[in-house]
């Protein structure tokens, strides 16, 4: 198969980081379908999508373009008007709000969906695929967040509002995410479980309850 052309490397660099949108004229978009490097989304507003193999191309990319960051990419605030799963880690809360952010998280969500049926070997879209085992913590939030789980986000006192947080773990395939709340982390863990995900419940060093969540492989 060709390798991209230079315009069409452009369009996969300027891919949404989090759900792989992608932006360019008709004949472009559909020559990188035809690349395997993206697929369109069968729902209005048929939106199109990087495939694993365009990821990999975008990463790579990034990779050459940038040092290492100091934090992880989910510890960071997204860029403006970039799509981002809110982790509930955020230091300030940046984007759309209410109804408009809705439809970006359905949006997203069915992106993702649609991924899964596009790269799983059977065409299954009830559990992970490959992109979400190599964004573990943005693919967790972003089930969360699809499910109407409510984000911990800075509050105007000195603490902040109370919602989950989605972190990474030193284990392979493996996210924590705490709620103080005994009904939040339950309505957290049911919502992972629909998303294909295999969760426990555990007891940290103070008490605190909190979940380790993996891709569901079968």
């Amino acid at each position: 198969m060709k390798p991209p052309t230079a315009a069409q490397r452009r369009i996969i660099e300027a891919a949404d980081p989090g759900t792989g949108r992608l932006s360019g004229s008709e004949a472009q978009l559909s020559g990188l379908v035809r690349a395997r490097l993206a697929f369109r989304h069968p729902r209005p507003p048929h939106a199109y999508f990087l495939t694993p193999a365009g990821h990999r191309l975008r990463d790579e990319a990034a990779a050459r373009s940038r040092p290492a960051p100091a934090v992880a990419p989910a510890e960071t605030a997204a860029a403006p008007g970039v799509f981002a799963a809110r982790t509930g880690t955020e230091t300030s809360v940046t984007g759309s709000e209410g109804p408009a952010r809705a439809r970006e998280v359905r949006s997203a969500w069915e992106g993702l969906v649609e991924l899964r049926r596009m790269t799983n070997p059977d065409g299954a879209r009830d559990r992970p695929c490959a992109w979400e085992r190599t964004h573990l913590v943005q693919a967790a939030a972003l089930a969360l967040e699809a499910a109407g789980c409510l984000p911990a986000r800075p509050g105007p006192g000195p603490g902040p509002v109370e919602g989950y947080e989605v972190s990474g773990t030193p284990q392979p395939e493996a996210v924590a995410v705490r709620e103080p709340s005994p009904d939040g982390l339950r309505a957290c863990a049911a919502a992972l479980e629909r998303a294909g995900w295999q969760v426990g419940e555990h007891a940290g060093p103070r008490g605190a309850r909190y979940l380790l969540a993996s891709p569901r492989r079968i």
